[in-house]
């Protein structure tokens, strides 16, 4: 009797901690993006993408580099997608009209910075480069 009672504590306790447990790829998006595998959806690209993956990367200014923004930008370069930390679903859409160096909206703009690299401003203020 003693053993039937233990038996099913452990086997009790061994469901309880699998529910606890979150399985790898079981916190897809709307999209299909997998967030636990740093996943997040690019509407530039219409994928998932690692924004820590890319090519352009800025760090933030007020952290020393604690926070990285990424840019992707569309191919005709007219659009860019700057993933910022606060920005409402996790990126931003700037647009460069014309011929003009600045990709801009709601207050950010991304202007070329030094020689290949890029500067992020929200309100006239550096956050990113």
């Amino acid at each position: 009797m003693k053993k039937t009672i233990l038996l099913s504590a452990m086997f009790l306790g061994t469901l309880a901690f699998a529910q606890q447990t979150p399985v790898l790829g079981g916190d897809k998006d709307a999209h299909g993006c997998i967030g636990s595998a740093g996943y997040t959806y690019s509407q530039i690209k219409k994928n998932c993408v690692r924004t820590f993956e890319e090519k352009i990367k800025l760090k933030e200014v007020a952290t020393n580099g604690d926070y990285i923004a990424a840019v992707i930008f569309s191919k005709d370069k007219k659009k860019a997608e700057v993933f910022v930390k606060d920005a409402e679903g996790g990126s931003v859409i700037l647009t460069r009209p014309g011929k003009a160096k600045a990709w801009k909206k709601d207050g950010y703009v991304l202007t070329p910075y030094k020689k290949s690299g890029y500067q992020l401003k929200k309100d006239n203020v550096v956050i990113y480069q």
